[in-house]
């Protein structure tokens, strides 16, 4: 954990504190808990959680700092990333972390209670009938996303949670480029604009990774997101 801590404050400029140092450290044993049972990640070593979890997710700050981050978005969170590492770093910050896959919802709730987070909420549910939800609807300042779908794709289930002014935040590998030309189309019917395609580096970590920032320019239309399944089958 101590190369955890060095690593954040290199990468983002935070220290962190020994509170969540203390929580990170619960999560990464819950996490390891939980795996044994149910395939919640495929990365089981310690410093691999570390780098490519909990570093990965604090990431997410090198374009978040300066912006408003009253309210926040993670969809399709899994075990909680981006959404909890961010909570830990950002406690100020309400967070809403939403899945479709039971069993990732149960663990994320288990955590949340484990480490006695508050501000912080779980639901298991599509996103395509969320983001119709008169309460969820452009209500975010930011609304993120990992390794989740392609992104023509993400910005159908992004962009309807955002409020005007706020963004979206797309993580992604080595095809971010390729995938941010080719979603522009979609970007601009769903109301946002292209702002930053950022390459970042993690310490320990080969692959290559992006963070995609969509600012949300227009309301978008309430034809958005399409019924479950179609802005996978056939993306903008």
């Amino acid at each position: 954990m101590e190369q955890l801590v060095k690593e954040t404050r290199q990468l983002i400029g935070i220290t962190l504190s020994p509170y969540q140092i203390s929580l990170l450290e619960e999560y990464e044993r819950e996490l390891q808990i939980w795996n044994e049972r149910i395939n919640l990640t495929a990365i089981h070593e310690p410093e691999k959680i570390h780098r490519k979890h909990f570093l990965d997710s604090f990431s997410s700050f090198l374009v978040m700092k300066n912006t408003p981050l009253s309210r926040l978005i993670d969809i399709g969170t899994g075990g909680g990333f981006p959404g909890i590492p961010l909570k830990i770093l950002l406690p100020d910050t309400e967070v809403l972390l939403v899945d479709s896959v039971r069993k990732k919802t149960d663990f994320c709730r288990h955590i949340i209670k484990h480490l006695d987070l508050q501000g912080i909420e779980v639901i298991h549910d599509r996103v395509e009938n969320l983001g119709r939800d008169s309460h969820y609807r452009e209500q975010f300042d930011w609304a993120v996303a990992r390794a989740v779908a392609q992104l023509s794709t993400l910005s159908e289930y992004l962009l309807p949670f955002v409020r005007i002014g706020g963004k979206m935040l797309a993580m992604k590998g080595d095809r971010g480029p390729y995938e941010a030309q080719i979603a522009s189309r979609a970007i601009s019917v769903l109301g946002g604009e292209l702002l930053q395609v950022k390459r970042i580096t993690l310490p320990g970590v080969t692959e290559e990774r992006f963070l995609i920032t969509i600012e949300k320019k227009a309301s978008t239309s309430l034809k958005y997101p399409r019924r479950a399944g179609v802005p996978s089958k056939k993306p903008l």
